[in-house]
């Protein structure tokens, strides 16, 4: 674990996904990761998410869908990716999605579109 817990997240997510036989992941639970989760779930790439704790610590069980998908992280710790609403281009036209950090929480590219706003992008899923 390292501390950057997006990029946790992700490599999780995707490790699981390339191995057709895990469909469940365990993660910690953060407000981060849990509003990633919960746009990821919402947005219809994973089936069901459970709350577990476990000696003190909080996790997070994920249930992955069956289809593939991909994950690609865009802004890192050392290099940090900044865009406004005009510059957020559709991800595979409108078929994948951007999860960005703004002013209001995370969203994703429609949401931000919408809202005329701009943030941090933090990876591509498509």
């Amino acid at each position: 674990m390292s501390n950057d817990i997006i990029a946790d997240l992700i490599t999780s997510i995707r490790n699981a996904n390339i191995n057709k036989r895990i469909i469940k992941i365990k993660i910690i639970s953060n407000s981060i990761t849990r509003n990633i989760v919960k746009i990821l779930l919402r947005e219809g790439f994973l089936n069901k998410i459970r709350k577990h704790n476990e000696r003190k610590k909080y996790f997070i069980i994920l249930t992955l869908k069956n289809n593939k998908f991909n994950l690609k992280r865009i802004s890192r710790p050392s290099i940090r990716i900044y865009s406004n609403y005009k510059q957020i281009y559709k991800i595979l036209g409108g078929i994948g999605l951007s999860i960005i950090s703004t002013s209001e929480g995370l969203m994703t590219n429609k949401e931000v579109i919408l809202k005329r706003i701009g943030g941090e992008i933090l990876f591509y899923i498509f």
